[in-house]
């Protein structure tokens, strides 16, 4: 009886062994999300073939690529997989976003340095077209506003300048995967500022605000200005020189709009902080430019 009560124990246990783990999923939790929380749109400043190979062969990858002619979209990495394209990177205080990104190469050689200075290559509409119902499509499976999609350059500024000035941010926008401001928020912020510029602290706090990782010493140094340089990029790209100037903080205030709450905005009509209160820099006055042209 022993010997075959030991025999059934083992039946019973190599039984067990064979049907491997066993997991409950009789219950659910209802707290969870996607664990992408961004879009991330890159060039590649390259054509179809090396871009291609970069991405699968190479150090760096990305979900998606889409060719310029004929626009194409190619999947080289699954979504639940991470893969390389972000780097050092930083948005809403989140950093090193590969982890918690889509990137979406888009083939293009974003531009050429000459004698004449910087020239920036337009982008092909029907590659466009392409891309925005795969963003659609991304944002609605991952349950995502349309203000989760951004640059290369919004979360790495210091060292990234894609997709470039020329990048058609408003057309995303009015397809719904993409914000802008809006037009009487626009208006009304530059008619309180009048040409006057808050101080740097105040673009530094707001820039902060809207996602960027950028010092807040009140000082207009080189990281500062290339933050600035990135944001205008991406809503006023006919001038992205870096400078704090009246016209990007009204965009800014239509992006942010607690920022038109601070002590630190401009009411010119009021003159509480034209001048300074002890706590605050003043604002700067139409015309004054707190910094020479930049080179960025």
């Amino acid at each position: 009886m022993k010997i075959l009560a030991i025999a059934l124990l083992s039946i019973l246990v190599l039984a067990g062994c064979s049907r491997g783990l066993v997991i409950d999923e009789s219950y659910r939790s209802l707290n969870h999300d996607s664990r992408v929380q961004y879009v991330v749109v890159h060039y590649t400043s390259s054509g179809f073939d090396r871009s291609l190979a970069s991405l699968t062969v190479g150090q760096v990858s990305s979900h998606y690529l889409i060719n310029e002619r004929p626009p194409t979209i190619y999947r080289l990495v699954d979504e639940d997989r991470r893969a390389w394209h972000a780097g050092d990177s930083s948005w809403q205080g989140r950093t090193w976003l590969n982890a918690s990104s889509i990137g979406i190469e888009l083939v293009h050689p974003g531009y050429t340095d000459s004698p004449e200075g910087r020239q920036w290559h337009p982008w092909n509409p029907a590659q466009i077209e392409a891309l925005i119902p795969l963003l659609r499509d991304i944002l609605q499976r991952h349950g995502l506003g349309p203000e989760r999609v951004i640059g290369h350059s919004d979360i790495a500024p210091q060292r990234k300048v894609d997709p470039g000035p020329l990048f058609p941010w408003q057309r995303l926008a009015e397809a719904g995967v993409a914000i802008w401001p809006a037009t009487a928020d626009l208006e009304r912020y530059t008619s309180e500022l009048a040409g006057w510029s808050p101080p740097v602290l105040w673009f530094q706090q707001s820039l902060r605000q809207f996602g960027y990782q950028v010092p807040e010493h009140g000082e207009a140094d080189q990281a500062t200005r290339n933050v600035i340089a990135a944001f205008q990029m991406r809503f006023r790209p006919g001038r992205h020189d870096g400078l704090p100037d009246a016209q990007t903080a009204a965009i800014l205030a239509a992006l942010v709009p607690e920022a038109a709450a601070s002590p630190m905005w401009c009411r010119p009509q009021g003159g509480a902080i034209l001048a300074g209160d002890g706590r605050y820099p003043p604002c700067m006055p139409p015309g004054q430019l707190l910094l020479p042209d930049s080179t960025y």
